[in-house]
């Protein structure tokens, strides 16, 4: 899981160094940097999935422009300089430096520049793996009054270079729309799930199949040992379960019946509504049932990316509903070992939140008095009161300007 993000010179990223955590709410007014830190960390993933060209960037939800227009221009500064990322993962104990650089010719392509000449590895990777190997198991062998610290740090950059953050590759900004998730698919999209939330009908097949499949597994090895106990039991099977729970956010909401078959040539979903006799499709459904629907799917499933971004998380959805769905999303997230980050304007989102969970992080972005962005963690010691001494909701002082994250112009 990334726990710390540093970007220069990436659009009104001057220079941002923040901490994040498994669930993050980024809020500020329109235009302080928000979506631009979501972008900040697609690049990083762009590099470490070595896919810098800008079919890749825009497919996993990058505002492509005109390459100078990438990077930040804060007085006049040069627009040719490189931008900077640098991520760290706490679980893996390692961070990965990127300079990424485009010379803003006609067509150039975004690279990745290793401006690290300390270390060649001009040796093959299966190499440097045996050689990160021994260092861990054996590290006496390194470890000598003269040399102990040269090859700590040789060891670590090693490290950085040659191991990969998998979980990273695959990051993507979702921002879904009516008309992708009505239609389930379109031609180009990334899989399994396009950013505006094409190809939703094919994931929720394959979490069906999958669960029938381990619960069919399940019953075989039961029957023959009927003393084996499933230490993941509750997590391997009940992906189906958590989606028709979660839909039960909706008081209408009865049943959501999903294609049996990953072959079946039928584009739909069954929805059955408890006061109507007649189930329906997707295609008449409302549209916050299938955003929630998108969401639940998507940090569930064993196939949608470890970390991922939706932006403005509130459309279309009442702002109650808002509140408990994040609730829902950000017992999922640790459930189901997803990092996840959004943007929203809705105050209503806030109060889904509990600030006492370290895990979950509410940061205010905005931009100083030179245009750069930068942000501010609201923490639970921070939560403002009200006159009687009993703390606000999260969803009131941000309306009151508390917290900031509102225009100050009007």
């Amino acid at each position: 899981m990334i726990n710390k993000i540093v970007v220069e010179n990436y659009k009104s990223l001057h220079h941002l160094d923040l901490d994040v955590g498994r669930f993050n709410v980024l809020i500020g007014e329109n235009g302080c940097g928000k979506s631009n830190i979501l972008e900040s960390v697609t690049l990083a993933a762009a590099v470490e999935a070595d896919k810098l060209d800008n079919e890749f960037l825009s497919s996993r939800g990058i505002r492509v422009t005109d390459s100078h227009f990438m990077r930040s221009a804060f007085g006049g500064r040069n627009n040719s300089l490189p931008i900077k990322i640098t991520v760290w993962d706490e679980f893996k104990n390692i961070s990965k430096q990127y300079s990424i650089t485009n010379d803003n010719k006609p067509y150039s392509k975004w690279t990745n520049f290793d401006n690290d000449g300390s270390i060649k590895l001009e040796l093959p990777v299966e190499h440097v793996e045996f050689l990160i190997k021994l260092m861990k198991e054996k590290p006496q062998a390194f470890d000598t009054e003269s040399n102990s610290d040269f090859y700590i740090n040789l060891f670590n950059k090693i490290k950085n270079k040659v191991e990969k953050l998998e979980n990273l590759q695959n990051f993507v900004i979702y921002s879904p729309e009516n008309t992708a998730l009505r239609n389930f698919y379109k031609e180009g999209q990334i899989e399994p799930l396009g950013i505006n939330g094409e190809g939703l009908l094919k994931l929720l097949k394959t979490i069906r199949e999958s669960a029938a499949l381990k619960s069919n597994q399940k019953s075989r090895k039961e029957a023959l040992f009927s003393f084996f106990k499933y230490k993941n039991e509750a997590e391997d099977f009940n992906r189906i379960d958590e989606i028709h729970a979660a839909l039960q956010l909706f008081d209408w909401y009865k049943d959501l019946e999903i294609p049996k078959d990953l072959s079946e040539s039928e584009d739909k979903v069954r929805i059955t509504d408890k006061y109507l006799e007649e189930p329906f499709d997707q295609r008449s459904a409302n549209e916050g049932f299938l955003f929630v629907l998108f969401y639940i799917s998507l940090i569930v499933s064993e196939d949608t990316p470890k970390i991922f971004a939706i932006d403005n998380i509130d459309a279309s959805l009442n702002p109650k509903l808002c509140s408990k769905l994040i609730t829902e999303l950000t017992r999922l997230a640790k459930k189901y070992d997803k990092q996840v980050f959004v943007t929203t304007h809705n105050p209503a989102i806030l109060d889904g939140l509990d600030l006492g969970d370290d895990e979950q992080r509410l940061l205010v972005i905005s931009r100083n008095k030179l245009g750069h962005t930068r942000y501010k963690r609201i923490n639970l010691e921070d939560k403002p009161k009200s006159s009687s001494g009993e703390p606000l909701k999260l969803s009131e002082a941000f309306l009151r300007g508390y917290l900031g994250a509102l225009p100050k112009g009007f």
